[in-house]
């Protein structure tokens, strides 16, 4: 475990059934020790694998970047901090309907000599278990699977460039733009590095460089599936997208630009690193589409070939249906010529 904890403390937030929360402070930290150290690991974990996040930075006159400050000077304990924090958070989250009953969870910690501060509500869940004696026991336990409403400030990269646009981010989660609207309110922040548009801008960025590389058409997509397995393969470790690296990875210029040099050039104004966009990052290898009761996905090398499309009469052309869609049409056929 390369995890070295600080503090970890819980408060219970809680919503009655006329929708109004309150709070119940613990009154001391919890004890650092290899139950606590493996819980916060598991956290650390869980957090850095969930793939969309937003990112941002604290705003002017931010009372919680001030309280920071003041625990970190030594100004302010780790208690006091926390229980200002857990009255913040229950003002702000009786703003939305959307969040439930919780644990909240605050921890200082350190992960490969990088310093977090950790804020997460975590939904409590009811289970058996099986005692001893094979009987049959009730148990509750905090959901870290579940974890959807969650943030984690980067203390170092906010010491070392308090001008970083993503030493804060937050959990996007299943309710979207709300859970950003939550964190930017509680933590008094702005919106800083826009992840999907780092993404966009890479895809075009690709496509360029293919063109302004004079590639053919098989080189062009080739060119596409090793930006699409770099990204995917970093996804999948949790670690970023770092352009100097992405650029060994594809061909050079005929001039023998490589792309990291081409999009300076030509002013994509891309991040040294970001995180990759799922969703985006799958336009570079599939052409995917919904509307009007249509949902259409298919691999890109196949335009063109086994499937073509006609601008002028806005038609798709299907050559070769995969099996099971063939048998399905061919018995709505039968059925209705019978």
């Amino acid at each position: 475990m390369s995890l070295l904890l600080s503090n970890v403390i819980l408060h219970q937030l809680t919503k009655n059934d006329q929708e109004e929360w309150s709070v119940q402070l613990r009154k001391q930290p919890l004890e650092n020790n290899s139950a606590t150290e493996c819980f916060i690991d598991e956290l650390h974990s869980a957090y850095s694998a969930k793939g969309a996040k937003g990112f941002g930075r604290f705003g002017e006159n931010s009372d919680f970047e001030s309280w920071l400050k003041q625990q970190q000077s030594h100004q302010l304990d780790f208690l006091t901090l926390s229980d200002r924090i857990a009255h913040r958070f229950q003002q702000e989250i009786a703003q939305y309907s959307f969040a439930e009953s919780g644990t909240l969870v605050l921890a200082s910690y350190e992960s490969l000599a990088t310093h977090y501060l950790f804020i997460g509500l975590l939904p409590m869940h009811h289970s058996v278990t099986v005692t001893d004696t094979l009987e049959i026991s009730q148990t509750d336990y905090l959901d870290v699977a579940k974890m959807d409403i969650a943030a984690r400030i980067d203390v170092s990269l906010w010491l070392s460039d308090p001008d970083s646009n993503r030493y804060l981010t937050f959990v996007k989660g299943r309710v979207g733009r709300k859970i950003a609207d939550l964190f930017l309110g509680f933590l008094q922040a702005e919106i800083g590095l826009d992840v999907k548009a780092q993404n966009k801008t890479l895809m075009r960025a690709v496509e360029d460089y293919c063109t302004d590389a004079q590639l053919d058409e098989d080189k062009s997509q080739a060119c596409r599936q090793q930006v699409y397995d770099y990204c995917q393969t970093h996804l999948q470790l949790g670690e970023e997208v770092t352009i100097a690296e992405l650029s060994k990875e594809l061909p050079s210029t005929q001039e023998g630009g490589d792309f990291d040099s081409f999009t300076n050039q030509k002013g994509y104004e891309l991040a040294e690193q970001f995180p990759a966009d799922r969703a985006t990052v799958r336009k570079l290898t599939k052409f995917v589409g919904a509307g009007g009761g249509l949902n259409v996905s298919f691999d890109s090398e196949l335009l063109g070939e086994r499937i073509i499309y006609d601008a002028e009469t806005d038609t798709l052309t299907i050559k070769g249906t995969p099996p099971n869609l063939k048998d399905q049409l061919k018995r709505r056929l039968q059925h209705q010529e019978s």
